[in-house]
């Protein structure tokens, strides 16, 4: 089996029903000695197919890069789409991700308060 095939019970992929059917979602389950995979729908071409799992073939899938979450914004998608999902496992990743985030921003809010403007250097300038 080529690499390209091997996935992951997560993974993201776009493909192809047997149908013909454009698909994108997330991998619920493996099955590498029939090669197929069985995918979750997020998006289809099919609006019927959108929510519902299919098995498709393995070479009729592709597997998605994974994209860096770094805002809050996104994570709060991504949270939405788990809890759609019914993923708790993702929701708690997610939820983690987001409280870091937020307290990151509140860390980088206290520090830039003590922050002078300007440069205080130049007020001593003595060729001014």
């Amino acid at each position: 089996m080529a690499n390209n095939y091997r996935f992951e019970n997560g993974d993201w992929v776009q493909g192809r029903s047997r149908d013909g059917e454009l698909i994108h979602g997330y991998v619920e389950t493996v099955d590498s000695i029939q090669e197929i995979v069985k995918v979750k729908v997020i998006e289809s071409d099919n609006e019927e197919a959108i929510s519902k799992s299919m098995w498709i073939l393995n070479k009729r899938a592709e597997k998605l890069p994974e994209l860096p979450v770094n805002n809050e914004s996104q994570l709060l998608s991504l949270i939405d789409l788990a809890l759609l999902s019914k993923d708790e496992q993702w929701f708690i990743e997610l939820s983690t991700q987001l409280a870091a985030i937020k307290k990151k921003s509140k860390v980088n809010n206290k520090k830039s308060e003590y922050l002078i403007s300007g440069n205080r250097i130049r007020n001593f300038d003595a060729k001014r």
